[in-house]
């Protein structure tokens, strides 16, 4: 789909399913010439957004009011990267909600319909004064609810990550401070650049060489321009010398006991 393809679709008839075909670009792929994890979740969040307006919800409705959708978790499961110049076609649409939830799920499929990578996200609806959630059921009522189109089995994805008690002991493994680059419209670090932080911290082998993925991330408490993260990690669960898997926490502060801005799991198989 164009670009002029795409604006006169956001101020269309409002559709069900946001749908957008695309070409696999430079930008998007890594050594290995296959779309990095970012890229996918970098689609996904153009393809939410162009959705949100095209339903009456985008930012400058939400904005009338003080409101923003605020991404809280995320679950993706990658089953082919798609490889460079290939084209793919880029879906999303809304799930209903679960409490102070919005649910949207997701995928990529290729040129024969087959879905190469699939993600269902919770979101909050945030009073940008006070920083605090709203319920969303007041937004929800007017949004279609695409029952029986689950990305992922039901319940992936509604319950909030947490390392298992019996995991490995997280190590600091580096720091980020929030930078120019990092930081979207709403102020704060944007979520794909939480995924970035993630993949620098792995050998970029090991990323390289993997043809699938999956990855489990709870947003915990934004990060502002210029504050520092330190990123805690330890690697659970390897059952092979073809599968890595790693548990991630992003600290607010110098000190273990620092609130959690974000936490995750991301697994990958060679």
């Amino acid at each position: 789909m164009e670009k002029h393809d795409i604006a006169s679709l956001m101020h269309g008839a409002p559709l069900d399913i946001w749908s957008e075909s695309c070409i696999v670009r430079f930008d998007a792929i890594d050594k290995s010439d296959l779309m990095t994890l970012d890229a996918a979740l970098n689609f996904f969040q153009e393809a939410a957004i162009s959705h949100a307006e095209n339903l009456g919800v985008g930012r400058e409705a939400m904005a009338r009011t003080n409101q923003a959708w605020i991404l809280s978790r995320m679950s993706v499961e990658v089953h082919r990267r798609p490889q460079y110049g290939e084209t793919i076609t880029v879906r999303t649409w809304p799930r209903g909600g679960e409490k102070l939830f919005a649910l949207r799920d997701y995928d990529i499929r290729d040129l024969n319909d087959n879905p190469v990578i699939q993600a269902r996200s919770c979101w909050l609806i945030i009073d940008m004064e006070k920083r605090r959630p709203l319920r969303p059921q007041s937004l929800m009522d007017s949004l279609p609810l695409n029952e029986g189109q689950d990305a992922l089995s039901a319940a992936v994805g509604l319950e909030e990550y947490r390392i298992a008690d019996n995991a490995p002991s997280l190590q600091k493994i580096a720091e980020r401070q929030a930078l120019y680059t990092d930081v979207d419209y709403n102020g704060h670090v944007n979520n794909v650049s939480y995924i970035r932080w993630i993949q620098d911290t792995l050998d970029p082998a090991l990323l390289e060489q993997a043809r699938r993925m999956r990855l489990d991330i709870n947003y915990l408490n934004e990060v502002l321009p210029g504050e520092v993260t330190d990123i805690w990690s330890a690697e659970i669960g390897k059952s092979s010398s073809e599968t890595n898997a790693f548990a991630f926490e992003g600290k607010k502060g110098q000190v273990p006991e620092s609130p959690a801005a974000f936490r995750a799991e991301l697994r990958l198989w060679q």
